[in-house]
């Protein structure tokens, strides 16, 4: 809210005239817009899809009885924890290849595949703390292993699914390296957006930190919205009756 001067200003100035012209700047002669849309379609499309497939792999594995299949989550632990760089430049590769490079395409499927493992593990806690006896009881009613899951245990997990997507949502919505190696000017998102203003240029900084702040909204909205489902997710299973 400050202009550059008084932000820089030694020492600080405490009393000012608020202005917009940062964020006049920022979305009228920066395309702020543009990468806004970028980053809110590829997380929201990232949590969809990683939803989907993590909602019922994370089932079967909470639902499983051998334990061979922990060195499946073991695994999945492992490539979460290895450093971006060493399956960025692969992708990168592929990308070139196949023509989807600084494509949204390209960004949902990678940062799917980086965040399947976080959404699987935290997906099975949740799960395992939903009675057996409800897949139990849909069976006995008539319904198929498929239909059980769906009708029966997702209602009752809901508020891990909400946590899941919310933290999935953050993860790539916050997303800074895929982005930049991935994308050059169709595709990129806030974050890679937000550190080519200004640059060593003072004078940029003040659209540099209205940017910052605007990427900040959304998620707070988000956040403030579905608050209640959120610490419902967080607390479940913390107290057992």
């Amino acid at each position: 809210l400050k202009t550059p001067a008084e932000a820089f200003a030694v020492p600080p100035v405490w009393r000012f005239v608020p202005t917009l012209a940062a964020y006049r700047e920022l979305w009228s002669g920066q395309g702020f817009g543009r990468y806004l849309l970028n980053s809110l379609s590829v997380a929201g499309t990232t949590v969809v899809i990683s939803l989907a497939l993590a909602a019922p792999a994370a089932y079967a594995l909470a639902r499983s009885r051998r334990k061979s299949d922990f060195s499946l989550l073991v695994a999945a632990l492992v490539f979460r924890a290895l450093p971006r760089m060493a399956f960025v430049l692969p992708f990168y590769y592929v990308a070139r290849v196949t023509g989807l490079y600084d494509t949204r395409t390209l960004l949902i499927a990678v940062l799917v595949a980086v965040n399947q493992p976080f959404t699987i593990w935290m997906l099975r806690g949740f799960f395992k703390e939903v009675p057996r006896e409800i897949d139990e009881a849909a069976l006995v009613d008539g319904c198929t292993q498929w239909t059980a899951f769906t009708r029966a245990v997702l209602p009752v997990a809901t508020p891990g699914l909400l946590t899941a997507a919310l933290f999935t949502l953050l993860l790539a919505y916050n997303e800074f390296l895929v982005p930049v190696v991935l994308t050059a000017t169709g595709a990129t998102t806030l974050p890679v957006a937000i550190s080519q203003f200004g640059a060593e240029n003072i004078k940029y900084w003040s659209i540099a930190a209205a940017g910052s702040v605007s990427i900040a909204l959304p998620i707070v909205a988000v956040v403030l919205v579905f608050q209640r489902q959120f610490v419902r997710g967080l607390t479940a299973g913390a107290v057992k009756g």
